[in-house]
């Protein structure tokens, strides 16, 4: 085959370091879009972003040519540097050094993007990390729990 391609679907997940809660919902009308404007520059186009007080769901598609943790990388880089930009309440910001990654089956990204864009009100029931562990269960993903916060 001469040609290369890929339609590789991802929910990412992470936390503002400590779970600070830094992103409050005034900020998400610029946030979103701005997370958005990084991965179309990657060639890894946004469905859907979702946060809540102290992290950020965000589904988009991997370009064939990016690998996974330079595009989380890039995200959470350039993001923290223009959060720094929107006044003294985030001169110290910084995104928690993990991360979460996983594949969407094509069947699943409208009720991926349902969930995400429903943040606000999913987290009156259920706290970041309940959340975090439930979609490590999920996914079947090892993990030791003293690693997994910072």
């Amino acid at each position: 085959m001469p040609q290369s391609l890929a339609n590789i679907l991802l929910h990412i997940i992470f936390s503002t370091k400590n779970r600070a809660s830094l992103i409050p919902a005034e900020i998400e009308p610029e946030l979103h879009p701005y997370l958005a404007s990084i991965c179309r520059a990657h060639g890894c186009p946004a469905h859907e972003i979702g946060s809540f007080d102290d992290h950020v769901h965000l589904a988009c598609s991997l370009a064939r040519t990016v690998a996974v943790s330079s595009l989380i990388e890039e995200i959470k880089c350039s993001s923290s540097k223009w959060l720094k930009t929107k006044g003294e309440r985030y001169a110290g910001f910084s995104w928690q050094a993990g991360y979460g990654a996983f594949s969407i089956g094509q069947s699943q990204p409208d009720a991926v993007k349902k969930y995400i864009a429903g943040q606000r009100e999913h987290h009156r029931k259920k706290t970041f990390q309940e959340e975090f562990r439930a979609f490590l269960a999920k996914y079947q993903t090892q993990y030791d729990e003293r690693y997994v916060w910072d």
